[in-house]
């Protein structure tokens, strides 16, 4: 891959995992206070504090999948391998990738993935 948009996806990804980790710190803190403030209520608030406690977690989950996602790709710039598929080692489209620069798979396998995932 041509060394200019290498440059520009790895500045991607590490402004990606910069906005990832504020987020979780975000999170954490509004979890805290979620269960700071947590204290004998009637049965419809202590319903909708662990809605708040499941959507915070969820979030997170998704968010440290993402940011696992993120430093793999990193990896793969540094070991030359970044832009091809993890399954089938085809180069992954230059589209695909700026619009997901964490991308692993091409566009036929992660279709693939997803119709077997149905």
């Amino acid at each position: 891959m041509q060394d200019a948009f290498l440059e520009k996806m790895k500045s991607s990804l590490v402004g990606l995992k910069k906005e990832i980790l504020k987020n979780l710190a975000s999170e954490s803190e509004d979890f805290r206070t979620i269960i700071e403030d947590m204290d004998p209520k009637d049965l419809a608030d202590i319903a909708a504090d662990d809605i708040d406690r499941k959507t915070l977690e969820a979030l997170g989950t998704q968010e440290l999948r993402r940011l696992q996602l993120i430093e793999s790709a990193l990896a793969r710039i540094e070991n030359n391998k970044y832009g091809l598929c993890a399954r089938c080692s085809k180069k992954i489209p230059r589209e695909r990738l700026e619009a997901i620069p964490y991308a692993l798979l091409c566009i036929d396998c992660k279709s693939s993935e997803e119709r077997r995932n149905r």
